[in-house]
């Protein structure tokens, strides 16, 4: 049956939700082989990491369109409207193109629910469209490919890129990644193909030795952060520096955070080996332009000052811990609203937000699959001894009752933060 309207096209694709995350490549390569292989029509960089991708994405892509190409994104979740999911020079593609890619894909999809192999996942169909866009529909000088949960089985796995990259490693995923984090490197390291050069933003010792050893076994070369490259903010003065002796002063960076300082390392080394190695021209005032104008919704997104209101999608253990460094800059008492999705580690999360100084955690829920029920918030705010409300709106509401200097930051799952994002621009534009 044809897939009539935008509304048809959505309803088809997030109905093979309830097929849950199916990993391996088997679905991917049946479909790509009945699309003639549409992951073989253009250069990619894939990005796989347990935080750092969106924004690792987006100061590359501003980069890139600075120095004049055409770039295809590929990220998840989407914060306003699911066709940023599959974006051109940061512009979603249009409702008739969701429709027309969900008709091609949507044949194939039953085809498969017919064989061994079983109907593919709600994520596969729309890495699918993704690769049928940017071959057939869409020309692209370059596309920045974002993986959706770990790396090595992800349906996005079967491209071969220019540069594969790693922002970071934490705990999360475990149910499929594994327990260590030694194992989740691994799968992450996944995405590392024969040949191809590999950027590493990834901390942990431990982490770091793995990917380097699977790196080495397929013969490609490595960058580290911190050891083949480095950031440091010298009283304001961003610099980048690699070993080799290049230097790139006075950065100022669009996205907000201390983390961000990383994220800013590894892409502009991404660039580099995109210069060198395929034939690329970006210069550094396209790098300096680039990182100054990145923005990415719902990562350290001041929504207003009066009242302060941040929104951050810090959504795991190692998320908010950086969310908690880069918060305490700001100066007076702060007030954090956050949900938690209920699969993830909330007492390690609430612990490190009990910790910020001169700060009221209050935790919340929404409708959504994976969020806590109302009765899981009063049980874990009582257990944990921080406030509760399950209604999010009200909570909001309560902001504009209450007249004094509290700074309000409003963090979590990103499906919570493309919520409140909504509710919030709703009332302020």
């Amino acid at each position: 049956m044809t897939l009539n309207s935008y509304e048809e096209a959505l309803d088809w694709i997030h109905g093979t939700l309830r097929l849950g995350i199916k990993p391996g490549l088997a679905r991917m390569k049946y479909m790509m082989d009945k699309l003639n292989h549409p992951e073989k029509a253009n250069k990619w960089v894939h990005i796989a990491g347990t935080n750092g991708k969106g924004s690792t994405l987006t100061f590359t892509r501003n980069v890139l369109e600075e120095a004049g190409y055409k770039t295809g994104t590929f990220t998840s979740p989407y914060i306003e409207i699911f066709n940023e999911r599959i974006s051109i020079n940061g512009e979603p593609i249009s409702n008739d193109m969701i429709v027309a890619l969900a008709n091609r894909i949507k044949p194939i999809a039953e085809e498969l629910e017919a064989t061994v192999y079983g109907p593919p996942s709600e994520f596969e169909i729309i890495t699918a469209m993704m690769f049928l866009c940017f071959a057939e529909y869409e020309s692209i000088d370059i596309g920045i490919i974002e993986v959706g949960l770990g790396g090595r089985l992800d349906s996005t796995n079967i491209l071969i890129p220019l540069v594969s990259v790693i922002t970071t490693i934490g705990m999360d995923h475990m149910e499929f990644l594994g327990d260590t984090i030694e194992q989740i490197a691994s799968e992450k390291a996944g995405i590392i193909k024969p040949g191809i050069p590999v950027v590493s933003g990834v901390i942990q010792k431990e982490a770091q030795e793995v990917i380097e050893k699977i790196a080495t076994n397929n013969d490609s070369s490595i960058a580290q952060l911190n050891n083949s490259f480095s950031i440091h903010d010298d009283n304001g003065d961003i610099i980048y520096k690699t070993i080799y002796g290049e230097e790139i002063r006075n950065l100022f960076l669009g996205l907000q955070g201390l983390h961000q300082l990383n994220n800013a390392a590894v892409a502009i080394k991404v660039l580099q080996y995109l210069n060198t190695f395929s034939s690329f021209e970006i210069e550094v005032p396209a790098i300096r332009k680039g990182l100054e104008k990145a923005f990415w919704p719902g990562r350290m997104e001041k929504i207003t000052s009066d009242p302060f209101i941040m929104l951050d999608g810090a959504h795991n253990p190692e998320g908010i811990q950086t969310f908690a460094q880069s918060i305490e800059m700001y100066p007076g008492p702060k007030k954090i609203i956050v949900s938690i999705l209920a699969d993830k580690n909330y007492q390690e999360m609430l612990m490190t937000l009990k910790a910020i100084p001169n700060s009221e955690i209050l935790l919340t829920t929404f409708d959504y699959p994976r969020a806590m029920t109302a009765e899981e918030v009063i049980r874990i705010g009582k257990s944990e001894g921080v406030s509760i409300n399950s209604d999010w709106q009200q909570a909001l509401n309560d902001i504009y009752k209450t007249k004094n200097d509290t700074k309000y930051f409003i963090t979590g799952s990103l499906y919570f933060i493309s919520e409140v994002r909504k509710y919030l621009l709703s009332i302020f534009r």
